[in-house]
């Protein structure tokens, strides 16, 4: 039998030399002369320099489990959480997980029983997408690397088609038993006779014809479940961007930018709600539902957000009763259910802006043309007008798309429609906002926001109403390129999170020096002839001189909440 020392002279390479150090430890002084050869820096921790060196050697981390539960999000509903477990180096770990927020449709002002049955079809949601994760998407992904994006989104994309196809098939089968059910217990009825109307009584005034308005588009429909989709794509994205040992930022830059890694990378300027214009405000308005400050380009983040903070505790102060301590629901614009929009205007196809104040969609435009004019801090409108109300859409980014933004949040719906069907019905604007709920993927969002930059249009990343503490909004925000990111007011833990997140990003590119210096662009449009544009037209540049002036102080943006106009309209 050979001698530990024979044995070792007689070994070839760096990888055989470092082996004998598992062989029993019988050659201690030959040992070391082998980890001196293989690292000649000759590091402080030299046994964990060969433990990060055999380690290369190892197997990628794959997805060994999925873990999805229910929460609470930061209002108390319930959300799902998903948890991302790897096998790593022959051990199961836990890499990450991630909290979805969810974008509640129930009103405010709803009826008891109707707020019920919402709640419950929230409830069954969630309980059916920690279902799916705990089962069908386990089995699924499971011996995937977390680095394969686009390969689990593809999988997630199937898996959920198929389960849209199962519940059409279930409505079909049930809308037959209904319609035979209905046959079979139908009785004969008194009907009126065709082609008989009532005759006017005489002396009446016959309404003069009104132009038409468009009724507003039915909510889209949110599939049951739907959350385990986009739960489980994030929650993939933080695992690779963690395996990779990166920020999740990064991991999104490199995926939009085909693995090149981004030079630089701007910072989305946030949008902070400084007045929020609803019953828990004190300072409730018609027009506007909330109004919200841009920190000026030039200063840093940092120094924009103090900023801003300093203007809304002097608004909190002067709009307060005297004598009474500072509400801090101030700018507090979530409250985990749909905000009222008002009941319908009395008055047929026109806006109430103030109680018993009306204007017609021509009029919004000329009105807002003049707050532009007077207040040229304004850059940013977010739905000023109905979708429906495509006209005045063209007319007022004509007339204000080379001084000021307009942006459709609630007015681009179907926005996860998009990404297959560029003919859907969205209103000219200058860019929309994008929130990351249901059934939306990582690779959707990246697809999309490519597809808004080639077209000149802006991105805006919004959270939901059903907010949580989970910050990853901020790191999709900041790798997707987005120019602005909307998180509502500076309060409540689940928002500040996200803020300082914001600002621990800031400090870290600049740290790196990969920070880029914003910058605000203005588009100036057309005019078009057509009444209709839709969102995948190309948009001519902007002019030269688009630029704005350089600002002090930190601009406004206005969110309209206009009454909407009546026939089962409803403002978007």
């Amino acid at each position: 039998m050979e001698s530990g020392g024979r044995r070792l002279r007689r070994l070839q390479g760096p990888r055989e030399e470092a082996a004998a150090y598992y062989r029993g430890h019988r050659v201690p002084q030959r040992l070391e002369e082998a980890l001196n050869a293989l690292f000649p820096q000759r590091p402080a921790d030299i046994y964990g320099e060969l433990a990060n060196y055999l380690s290369k050697f190892s197997k990628a981390p794959v997805i060994c489990k999925l873990v999805g539960r229910k929460v609470l999000d930061g209002v108390g509903q319930p959300t799902l959480e998903v948890e991302i477990y790897c096998r790593v180096k022959n051990y199961e770990k836990r890499i990450c997980s991630t909290v979805m927020s969810s974008h509640s449709q129930i009103p405010e002002n709803a009826l008891p029983e109707t707020t019920e049955a919402d709640e419950k079809e929230r409830n069954d949601s969630v309980n059916t997408a920690v279902e799916w994760v705990n089962e069908s998407l386990n089995t699924m992904l499971r011996d995937l690397k977390p680095t394969e994006q686009c390969k689990v989104d593809k999988m997630l994309g199937e898996y959920f088609t198929k389960k849209v196809e199962e519940k059409k098939e279930t409505q079909k089968q049930e809308e037959a038993a209904e319609a035979i059910l209905a046959l079979t217990s139908c009785t004969p009825s008194a009907t009126a006779l065709p082609g008989k109307k009532k005759a006017a009584k005489p002396g009446k005034k016959v309404a003069v014809a009104e132009r038409t308005i468009p009724p507003a588009e039915p909510a889209e429909s949110v599939l049951c479940g739907s959350l385990a989709i986009g739960g489980t794509s994030l929650a993939v994205a933080k695992a690779g961007a963690t395996i990779s040992r990166i920020p999740l930022y990064l991991h999104i830059a490199l995926l939009k930018g085909n693995q090149d890694s981004p030079k630089e990378i701007t910072l989305p300027l946030p949008m902070v709600t400084l007045l929020n214009c609803e019953k828990f405000s004190p300072a409730k308005l018609k027009l506007v539902k909330e109004v919200m400050l841009i920190p000026p380009v030039q200063l840093s983040l940092k120094q924009g957000i103090e900023r801003v903070l300093d203007i809304q505790k002097e608004m909190m102060r002067l709009l307060e009763p005297p004598g009474k301590a500072p509400s801090p629901q101030l700018a507090d614009s979530k409250k985990g259910r749909a905000h009222n929009t008002g009941k319908k205007a009395p008055v047929k196809g026109k806006y109430e802006i103030l109680t018993g104040t009306f204007k017609s969609p021509d009029e919004m435009v000329d009105m807002y043309v003049e707050l532009i004019n007077k207040f040229p801090f304004i850059i940013a409108l977010i739905d000023p007008l109905r979708k429906e109300d495509r006209q005045q859409w063209n007319n007022i980014c004509c007339n204000l798309g080379s001084n000021c933004y307009l942006i459709a949040e609630d007015a681009a719906t179907y926005l996860s429609k998009l990404k297959t069907d560029q003919d859907i019905n969205l209103p000219t604007c200058s860019g929309v906002v994008l929130k990351y709920i249901n059934q939306t993927k990582v690779s959707d969002l990246v697809e999309l926001t490519g597809l808004l930059d080639g077209q000149r249009h802006i991105t805006i990343l919004g959270s939901p109403d059903g907010e949580s503490s989970d910050d990853s909004l901020v790191d999709l925000a900041v790798g997707l390129g987005a120019r602005f990111i909307k998180l509502g007011g500076l309060s409540r833990g689940e928002r500040v999170t996200k803020y300082n997140r914001l600002l621990a990003i800031e400090e870290e590119l600049a740290k790196n020096r990969t920070l880029r210096e914003a910058h605000l662009e203005f588009i100036a449009f057309a005019e078009e002839s057509q009444p209709e544009k839709q969102l995948s037209d190309v948009i001519p540049p902007p002019k030269q001189d688009s630029l704005p002036p350089q600002r002090s102080q930190p601009a406004l943006q206005v969110r309209s909440l206009s009454a909407p106009p009546p026939e089962n309209s409803t403002l978007t």
